[in-house]
């Protein structure tokens, strides 16, 4: 391939694959797909993930909402703690889409959206966030805040309990299937648990949806008696998500590409120019052979990395530098697709050996 390095190449082959699994998976449950947008920001995969239908997406930054927007998405759900800065501008989409939903997890956050009551008749479409043991947003489940927080939403006014939201992003954590299923299983109950409470207290027609992608991609049965289900990652996958158990090393559907630019005998090293600011930091180097997998080289380590530049040696023994000439190509495996995406401003897809496209993903927030 004579691209431009460091490039980040998509499998085409194996993001359709990806999708239609998920696809398939929760179709065959009878629960409604809701796949997140963070991980590749692009309106070519978002096609893929939604089947062409351009409805019933996740996104993690306003900017996601407003790119997927203006090019004819609707049924947008923001899942991120309502930020005070951004009100105004998801009142204009919540009044320009047909459907565009808040996520919420405290009062103050509902004061804001009182204040700013939507034109045309319309009213907020509120998730609530609900902490299920996983530590990050939400209230927690357990919490007797919880359900009263849910009960003041649903009698607000220019308001509506739309549904409740649980990430359980402590999936991450697990080692194997039957460790993804024990947390699925018990974010699930939680879940279901809670809108029982909700009925109770008078409260019905109300939404429910947990995801991640280790949960999704190995779904337990209870989990067919939520109305929806919000995985990102599974469009891509990584080799974080391979540890985990969630997919096999072929699933992977992304790579960094990188040149050798330099050989170091005297320190047994090469320098590719693949540095942080092409990978990322993430995994912390936790790997075997360090930051990623370089693919066909088992025997090689990705040690460090400084902004543009990163340092490879052999796990052990010497380095046999004919087998790497300066200018040839190593194929780097993410630890994490999500932070590697997002170092890089266009995506080439390739099908067969063949460039066959370029995705170009939105920026910021």
């Amino acid at each position: 391939m004579d691209l431009c390095t460091p490039a980040l190449i998509v499998d085409l082959d194996k993001v359709r694959r990806n999708a239609e699994g998920m696809l398939e998976r929760f179709h065959k449950l009878g629960v409604q797909l809701r796949p997140h947008m963070k991980t590749h920001k692009t309106l070519e995969c978002a096609d893929i993930m939604t089947g062409g239908s351009r409805r019933c997406i996740v996104v993690s930054t306003l900017a996601e909402a407003s790119f997927y927007a203006d090019n004819g998405y609707d049924d947008i759900l923001y899942a991120y703690p309502l930020p005070f800065d951004k009100v105004e501008r998801c009142a204009e989409l919540s009044e320009r889409l047909s459907l565009f939903h808040v996520l919420v997890d405290n009062r103050l956050a509902l004061q804001e959206l009182k204040k700013r009551p939507l034109k045309q008749g319309k009213v907020w479409k509120v998730w609530m966030k609900l902490d299920c043991d996983n530590g990050r947003a939400g209230v927690p489940h357990y919490d007797p805040d919880a359900l009263q927080l849910a009960q003041e939403i649903s009698d607000t006014s220019g308001v509506e309990l739309t549904g409740i939201y649980a990430h359980c992003g402590n999936t991450y954590a697990c080692q194997g299937e039957e460790q993804i299923k024990a947390v699925a299983q018990e974010t699930t109950m939680i879940t279901l648990q809670f809108m029982e409470k909700l009925k109770a207290s008078g409260i019905h027609g109300t939404k429910s949806s947990i995801g991640s992608t280790p949960s999704c991609s190995h779904p337990v049965p209870d989990m067919a008696m939520l109305s929806e289900v919000h995985p990102g990652n599974y469009i891509f996958y990584d080799v974080q998500q391979s540890l985990i158990g969630s997919c096999r090393l072929e699933d992977v559907a992304v790579r960094v590409l990188a040149r050798v630019i330099g050989h170091y005998p005297h320190r047994n090293q090469l320098l590719v120019d693949c540095g942080w600011a092409a990978l990322s930091h993430d995994g912390g180097g936790r790997l075997p052979t360090g930051y990623a997998i370089i693919e066909g080289h088992p025997e090689l380590k990705l040690l460090s990395m400084t902004q543009e530049h990163g340092r490879v040696e052999p796990i052990s023994g010497k380095l046999d530098f004919k087998q790497f000439p300066l200018g040839s190509l190593l194929t780097l495996m993410p630890y994490h697709a999500c932070a590697s995406a997002m170092m890089h401003p266009v995506y080439f897809v390739h099908s067969k050996g063949k460039i066959k496209d370029t995705w170009k993903p939105t920026r910021g927030w």
